[in-house]
C-alpha cells in the first residue's frame, strides 16, 4: 500500500495562484529539501513529523470534502513517490488539482491534466542557489510561474530572469508576490507599474484574512 506524509489536511480559500479566492482542499505533504528565509510551513519541513496516510485515504478524504479544486503543497509536495499516484486519483475522479513545488525538483512525471504553481526562488529567499530553473525546458501552457519578492533587488533579478528566459511567457501567468511584512505591497505594485512588466500582482490573501501565524488555512 503506497503511503504519503501529511502535514495536515483542510479547507480554505485559495490564497494564491490564478484559483485565488476560490474554495479549494488543501493536501499539505510534510518534508523539504529548502529552508527559505520568509517560509511560514517550516512545521512542515520535517518529512518524519507528518502522519502516514494511504493514498487512497488522502483521496477519499478529498473526496469527501465536497470541494472540486484541490491544492497538493508542502513542504516539498515532490519528494514522495507517493503524489504521483495521489494525482492520478484525484484527476481521475473529475477533480481540478494543483501542485505548488519549490522549483528545486524535477517536475516532469507530473500528470498534464495537473496545473503546476511551479516557484523560481530570488535571492531574498536564501535558497537561489542550485537548478532553480530545472523546469524551465519542460513548461506547459498550464503552469504558473510563482516568485516571491523581498525588495527591490529581487525584483530587478527576477526582471532579469524574465528577460533572459523568454520561454517562461510560454505559461498561463507569472505570477509577483510580495514578501508578506517583508516587501510593501505599495512599492512591488509601483515597481510593476513604472515598468509595464506583463506579471500578475498577487498578495497572499489567506495571511491578510486570518494572520500570517494562523494554520489550517
Amino acid at each position: 500500500m503506497e503511503t504519503l506524509s501529511v502535514s495536515e489536511l483542510f479547507v480554505s480559500i485559495q490564497g494564491e495562484s490564478l484559483a485565488a479566492g476560490r474554495l479549494c482542499a488543501f493536501v499539505r505533504l510534510a518534508g523539504c529539501n529548502l529552508r527559505c528565509v520568509y517560509c511560514d510551513t517550516n512545521y512542515a519541513w520535517d518529512a518524519d513529523a507528518g502522519r502516514a496516510m494511504a493514498v487512497d485515504d488522502v483521496a477519499a478524504w478529498v473526496s469527501g470534502s465536497g470541494v472540486p479544486l484541490v491544492e497538493i503543497t508542502g513542504g516539498e509536495p515532490l519528494l514522495q513517490p507517493a503524489v504521483y499516484p495521489l494525482m492520478e486519483t484525484l484527476i481521475g475522479r473529475g477533480l481540478e488539482v494543483l501542485l505548488e513545488t519549490n522549483g528545486h525538483v524535477d517536475a516532469r512525471g507530473v500528470p498534464e491534466r495537473v496545473t503546476r504553481i511551479i516557484d523560481v526562488k530570488t535571492p531574498g529567499s536564501g535558497m537561489a542557489e542550485g537548478d532553480y530553473l530545472v523546469n524551465l525546458p519542460s513548461l506547459r501552457e498550464n503552469d504558473q510561474i510563482k516568485f516571491v519578492l523581498t525588495d527591490r533587488s529581487d525584483y530587478d533579478w527576477a526582471k532579469e530572469v524574465l528577460a533572459a528566459h523568454p520561454e517562461l511567457g510560454r505559461v498561463s501567468a507569472i505570477l509577483f508576490s510580495p514578501a508578506f511584512e517583508t516587501l510593501p505591497p505599495r512599492d512591488l505594485a509601483g515597481w510593476i507599474i513604472a515598468d509595464r512588466l506583463p506579471v500578475r500582482f498577487q498578495l497572499q490573501l489567506h495571511k491578510y484574512v486570518w494572520g500570517p501565524e494562523e494554520r489550517g488555512v
